[in-house]
């Protein structure tokens, strides 16, 4: 994480991350692992992620609304053995969502997820971009506001992966080839600075948070798509791991990997656990995003790039 830079070269930390604010001997978890470099996450969407983590709605909602969600998971379960595609309403999901961020949920949680969009488009774009030869047909989501999430945003995102991975190994195979380094990384699908979202974003006198958002949305998420939309969409969840495979090979380096929490889906885990694996999704994307970053910005400096061997050459 590159930090935003104050007077005299000084790190401008948040005033509600300053270090310099929390007790020696009674040091703030949050403000820790917000100023703790070891993960390239941009400054003001982990200022977001941990001030939603650490909100008083994920302290006092969240432990109360996820044993319900998850009670409503395995209700719809049963439900989707009698009635598999009846209830099916994904526009409907949408107005729900659409209406329920803009109404309760925070400012800084509505711009955590307009922006894993941005970044879901841009990392695909990277692998596409170095891959000779491969167009993909998936469309590119760059919602600027909550309202732009409609019609299909959530259902397309999931869509939008599975067709890109399928399309890719079959360019691969017409190709009689396999991924391997470029002679030089084209990084130009990465976006260094602000995303393209609204700075006034709908939600600033919200106060549910992110994770408890989530958690409640499982349950509704499930109930009004398919049973084979809801699987589907649960295990994109565990296709960080297959992405992040994709980039290792592109970068002729696994460190990357270490990024990836969510596993091969080649062994799904439960849908019950799909809102707590969504978290780690959003952050598996904002940590390999930052790391590609770094290596645009090392790659426009001249310097060296860390921990790949692809050549920076122009």
């Amino acid at each position: 994480m590159t930090m935003p830079m104050g007077e005299g070269g000084k790190a401008a930390w948040p005033a509600d991350f300053d270090p310099a604010t929390s007790p020696p001997d009674d040091p703030d978890p949050w403000t820790t692992l917000y100023v703790d470099q070891g993960v390239w996450i941009d400054p003001e969407a982990k200022a977001a992620l941990v001030r939603n983590m650490k909100s008083w709605s994920r302290r006092a909602v969240l432990p109360i609304l996820r044993p319900v969600a998850r009670g409503f998971v395995v209700l719809n379960t049963l439900i989707r053995l009698v009635l598999p595609k009846t209830l099916a309403r994904p526009v409907l999901l949408h107005r729900i969502l659409v209406w329920s961020l803009r109404h309760f949920v925070r400012r800084d949680a509505n711009f955590l997820v307009l922006r894993h969009f941005h970044l879901g488009s841009e990392i695909l774009g990277f692998i596409a971009a170095n891959v000779p030869g491969f167009q993909p047909t998936t469309r590119p989501l760059r919602p600027a506001n909550v309202g732009q999430l409609m019609p299909d945003v959530f259902l397309r995102h999931d869509i939008n992966i599975y067709r890109f991975i399928l399309e890719l190994n079959a360019h691969l195979a017409a190709a009689g080839r396999e991924l391997m380094p470029p002679e030089r990384l084209d990084l130009s699908p990465i976006t260094d600075g602000p995303m393209a979202i609204e700075a006034q974003l709908e939600g600033s006198r919200n106060g549910i948070d992110l994770h408890s958002a989530v958690e409640a949305y499982t349950p509704v998420y499930q109930l009004l798509l398919s049973d084979s939309d809801f699987w589907r969409a649960s295990n994109s969840l565990q296709l960080d791991e297959i992405i992040g495979v994709y980039v290792a090979r592109i970068l002729g380096n696994p460190y990357n990997l270490a990024f990836m929490l969510n596993r091969h889906p080649l062994i799904p885990e439960s849908t019950l656990k799909a809102g707590y694996r969504l978290m780690l999704h959003g952050l598996v994307t904002e940590q390999l995003h930052g790391y590609l970053r770094q290596l645009k910005r090392a790659q426009a400096s001249g310097g060296a790039i860390p921990a790949t061997r692809a050549s920076v050459d122009g």
